[in-house]
């Protein structure tokens, strides 16, 4: 346990330049806390004392506003900056040496059973705001951007944008532009779907309003 929090306080000296001491990190990074909430009541899960997890679990919550199912396993290293707003669930895996901001939601989709959860490998840095939903696996060394929505696998050393969430960049290199001329305009249809409905119930209380005539 205190070689896990040396590691961890450690990992967050080296990759945030906010942190201006190891005794600042360890007193004041809520998401250092969580971890190590975390790292408690997963041990209790592990053993099958359920509800005295989700009690801890629940708790750290409360104090930290980071949210982390007991059942999820997080290797070494994890920085959660800022943390408000954060979930991962219960069969979230998350490797070493990541990088979690404000807002992040590893979750599932609501239409799976057993592994819900996405598996984050080493290395990976997932922006805040963003959403992982599914139980598919995030290549090491992988950007998911900010407010990014990703319900698909994404490999090794690339960059995610947008949502749904495209590959941006693979080792560094850009990928093909979206052609946007040819992108479905999909809030556009939906406005023109409705707007012909509209039409249509005017015709038909106009047509309704002769016949009392």
């Amino acid at each position: 346990m205190f070689k896990s929090l040396r590691y961890d306080v450690k990992s967050i000296m080296e990759r945030d330049p906010a942190a201006k001491s190891p005794l600042t990190v360890f007193f004041l990074y809520s998401g250092l806390h969580a971890v190590h909430f975390h790292r408690f009541s997963h041990w209790l899960y592990k053993h099958k004392r359920f509800f005295l997890a989700r009690f801890i679990s629940q708790f750290a919550r409360l104090v930290t506003g980071i949210e982390i199912h007991p059942g999820a396993t997080i290797g070494r290293g994890l920085l959660i900056d800022h943390g408000s707003g954060v979930v991962i669930g219960e069969t979230a895996i998350i490797g070493d040496n990541c990088t979690i901001y404000q807002g992040v939601t590893l979750g599932g989709t609501g239409k799976e059973t057993g592994k819900r959860h996405p598996t984050i490998g080493n290395n990976v840095l997932i922006g805040a705001g963003a959403k992982v939903l599914g139980s598919f696996k995030v290549g090491d060394n992988s950007v998911i951007a900010a407010n990014s929505v990703v319900l698909h696998e994404v490999p090794e050393n690339c960059t995610c944008v947008g949502a749904p969430a495209r590959v941006k960049k693979i080792n560094g290199q850009r990928v093909g532009d979206i052609d946007w001329a040819s992108t479905p305009d999909l809030i556009g249809q939906e406005f023109s779907r409705l707007q012909a409905e509209i039409e249509q119930l005017r015709a038909e209380m106009e047509d309704l309003q002769g016949m009392r005539r």
